[in-house]
């Protein structure tokens, strides 16, 4: 069993930033390729970042390339997406998800196997 749990949701002004987090409970959370999506209102559930279990390898969705950075701390069991140059089409519900070892990283949100709650972001233009 994998629990995840997102924070650092809010609301934020557009162009401003904000860095969510993910904290996970598994003992094996360093061979776990970990993602972030979202899904806004009235939209599907969007791929917006993944990272492999070694941190090695990063992807990114073409709309948040170069504002958002996914990164992870393995010692402290957590992921983290930092969002910069906010803009109102970034508001959504932010999840974070993660497959296990040796399971690739990966953009497609049916291949994860643990999910969090998800956490609001809402951007003011």
């Amino acid at each position: 069993q994998v629990q995840l749990v997102e924070s650092g949701g809010g609301l934020v002004q557009a162009g401003g930033s904000l860095r969510l987090s993910c904290a996970a409970s598994a003992r094996t959370f360093s061979t776990y390729a970990m993602g972030w999506f979202r899904q806004a209102p009235g939209k599907e559930r969007e791929f917006v970042a993944t990272i492999s279990w070694s941190g090695s390898n990063t992807y990114y969705a073409d709309s948040v390339k170069g504002r958002f950075t996914i990164s992870r701390n393995n010692a402290k069991n957590t992921v983290y997406l930092q969002m910069n140059s906010l803009k109102a089409e970034d508001t959504a519900v932010y999840y974070c998800a993660a497959r296990p070892y040796p399971s690739s990283s990966t953009p497609i949100a049916d291949r994860y196997d643990y999910w969090g709650q998800g956490t609001q972001v809402t951007v003011s233009s």
